[in-house]
């Protein structure tokens, strides 16, 4: 299963790119972590934050194949446990789908996003700046899948 992570930013600093690149090299090669980037709508004093939202998640749409099963990250989602995100992510593998998962840019993902989420999953209450989502994702699904395994990495 492929898992596509399609993101509305913008240069992300070293670190994040080294904690993000740890986790996806150690998932196994049937659980393919990819990072789809989509550039921030160029933003002005006088810019409309809804049609800059609009516009990044067409951009988001239109690199997301139609067959892969669609989540949204959403602070009004469903916050799920470690745990609860392992069975999910067995699910996910279960269906045969690959699965993309969207992350909007500063203003949040446009409706037409959301409409095309089957699941919305939040992080938690806090607001995360976008470089920790990324670690926080890419721990969280690796995380996940040694659940799923058995492996002694998550220790409940």
């Amino acid at each position: 299963m492929r898992i596509n992570v399609h993101s509305v930013a913008g240069k992300m600093p070293r670190w994040v790119d080294t904690a993000v690149g740890e986790y996806t090299k150690r998932l196994p090669r049937e659980l393919s972590l990819r990072w789809r980037e989509i550039p921030l709508a160029a933003r002005s004093a006088n810019a409309n934050a809804e049609q800059l939202k609009e516009r990044e998640g067409a951009a988001m749409l239109k690199g997301v194949p139609g067959a892969d099963h669609c989540v949204a990250l959403d602070g009004r989602g469903k916050p799920w446990t470690t745990e609860e995100l392992a069975k999910h992510l067995e699910q996910w593998m279960m269906q045969g789908q690959d699965l993309s998962l969207l992350i909007g840019g500063p203003d949040g993902l446009s409706d037409a996003c959301l409409g095309a989420a089957k699941q919305r999953w939040s992080l938690g209450p806090l607001t995360l700046p976008h470089p920790l989502v990324r670690v926080v994702l890419a721990e969280q699904l690796y995380r996940a899948w040694t659940i799923t395994i058995g492996h002694p990495y998550h220790r409940a």
